[in-house]
């Protein structure tokens, strides 16, 4: 065999390899399209709740209208939980707080991806609530004030007291977007509110002493 003749099977060998690499990676990102599009299937259920979904899914006007409300609904819950750090005086209680925090502020992040990715423009972040004082379970400025002054018992009682009132609301946004909501995803997440909430509840009422 000539040394012409071994380079050129080289050369030949060598572009087939690369030929072939090439084919198989366009053919894995074939397969992820047919999957979605995301290519990130083993991140669990805990990924795909935290980020938008291919969520220029089918919505409606319902669905956009539960997520603008239900995220400042959120941010007034996390504003009250934070005040239970320093001012709760029942371990029950600051459990309780740092429970809805860790539930509803991924929620919020979640719902934001939703309405940008419907091409929508979501709540400001921090925003006062005094315009939406007329949804159901907000609490009114002077209620929020009152809650800010309290401190121990007095604090423990007047924050349980106004939690349930604002997960029954929340409750009830999250049964009108089962109805009448077209998003998988939004229903979904309406679904799990109303467990979480009621469950949650049921037990701020245990503490209470109302059950």
């Amino acid at each position: 065999m000539t040394t012409r003749t071994l380079t050129r099977r080289v050369a030949l060998a060598t572009a087939a390899v690369t030929s072939a690499l090439v084919l198989a990676a366009c053919g894995g990102g074939s397969d992820d399209n047919a999957d979605g599009g995301t290519g990130h299937t083993g991140h669990g259920a805990s990924a795909a709740s935290a980020t938008p979904s291919a969520s220029a899914d089918a919505h409606n006007a319902q669905d956009v209208a539960f997520a603008k409300g239900m995220i400042p609904h959120h941010q007034q819950a996390l504003e009250m939980a934070e005040l239970a750090a320093d001012r709760a005086s029942s371990a029950k209680v600051k459990d309780l707080a740092a429970r809805i925090e860790k539930a509803q502020d991924p929620e919020i992040r979640t719902l934001t991806g939703w309405l940008k990715a419907w091409g929508e423009q979501p709540p400001m972040a921090g925003m006062d609530h005094s315009g939406h004082t007329g949804m159901s379970g907000m609490m009114s400025e002077d209620d929020m004030a009152a809650l800010k002054k309290a401190t121990g018992k007095d604090f423990d009682t007047r924050f349980l007291s106004l939690m349930v009132e604002h997960h029954q609301g929340a409750v009830e946004m999250a049964a009108t977007e089962k109805r009448r909501g077209r998003s998988v995803d939004a229903k979904a997440m309406a679904d799990a509110i109303i467990t979480a909430q009621d469950a949650e509840i049921k037990e701020m009422k245990r503490l209470l002493g109302a059950e």
